[in-house]
C-alpha cells in the first residue's frame, strides 16, 4: 500500500511539469500560491502530528527534529535540492544537471519519509503522503521551468520529470526494508528527523520564495495549506 501512495505522490511532480508546459505564463504568475500552500501543509504536519506522535514514542524527539533540520541544512550546501524560482539564476550556478541530481536525491528522501509515516501508523502515513504530494507539485514546476528556460524540449523535460519522480517509490521501497520491525523509540527518532526536514523545507526553501510575490493572496495560501492538513486529519480520523 505504501508503494501505491508513493506513486500517487510522485505523480504530483509530473502534474507540475505538465502545468508549466501547458500554461507556462499562468504558472509563472501563480507558482507562489502553490509553494505557500505546500509550506503551510508541511509546517502543520510537522508541529501538529509528527512531533507530538514522536514524543509519545521517544522523549528526545525534539532533539531529533533539530538533527533533521541540521541534516537538511548541510545537504542543501552539498546538493541543491530546491533550485530557485528565479530563472535568471539558471545561467549561473543552478544548472539543470545539478537541479535534476538534487531533486532525484530529494525524491528518494520523500519516499523514505512516506515509509517512516506508515511505519508509525496508517493515518500518519496518509497525512505524510498528502504533505509530500503537495510539496512535489512545486518541485515539478521548478525543475520544468529551469529546463524550459535553458532551451530543453518538452520531451526532454517530461523524461527528466519522470526520472526524478520514480525515485520516490524507490525511496519508499528502501524505507520499507530498512525500517520494518524497528523499535518504537527509533520510530520516534525518525519522526523527529522527518519533522525537522519539513520545517527546514518550509521555512528555508518554500516560504522565502513567496516574498517575491506582491499578491496578498499568496500569504493566505499558507493558512489554506494548514487548514487542509487539519481537515484531512479529521476526515482520516487520526
Amino acid at each position: 500500500m505504501e508503494i501505491i501512495y508513493s506513486l500517487i505522490a510522485a505523480s504530483a511532480a509530473m502534474v507540475g511539469s505538465l502545468i508549466i508546459l501547458t500554461f507556462h505564463r499562468w504558472s509563472e504568475r501563480n507558482s507562489f500560491l502553490v509553494i505557500n500552500f505546500a509550506a503551510g501543509a508541511m509546517l502543520t504536519l510537522a508541529f501538529a502530528h509528527l512531533i507530538p506522535e514522536g514524543l509519545e514514542l521517544n522523549s528526545h524527539t525534539m532533539l531529533y527534529s533539530l538533527l533533521g533540520f541540521l541534516i537538511m541544512f548541510f545537504l542543501q550546501f552539498v546538493v541543491l535540492f530546491h533550485p530557485c524560482h528565479d530563472e535568471a539564476c539558471a545561467n549561473r550556478t543552478h544548472t539543470h544537471v545539478t537541479s535534476i541530481a538534487g531533486l532525484s536525491l530529494h525524491s528518494i528522501i520523500d519516499g523514505l519519509i512516506i515509509a517512516i509515516g506508515f511505519e508509525a501508523n496508517a493515518n500518519l502515513g496518509l497525512l505524510t503522503t498528502l504533505a509530500i504530494l503537495l510539496h512535489k507539485l512545486p518541485d515539478g514546476i521548478t525543475i520544468s521551468g529551469i529546463l524550459l528556460h535553458n532551451g530543453a524540449s518538452k520531451r526532454t523535460i517530461l523524461n527528466f520529470s519522470l526520472l526524478t519522480a520514480w525515485f520516490t517509490p524507490i525511496g519508499t521501497i528502501t524505507g520499507m526494508c530498512l525500517f520494518r520491525n524497528i523499535s518504537t523509540p527509533a520510530i520516534g527518532a525518525l519522526l523527529g528527523i522527518t519533522a525537522g526536514s519539513f520545517i527546514f523545507l518550509s521555512a528555508s526553501d518554500l516560504i522565502p520564495e513567496t516574498h517575491k510575490s506582491k499578491n496578498r493572496i499568496t500569504a493566505l495560501m499558507l493558512f489554506a495549506g494548514a487548514f487542509v492538513v487539519l481537515v484531512a486529519e479529521h476526515v482520516i480520523g487520526h
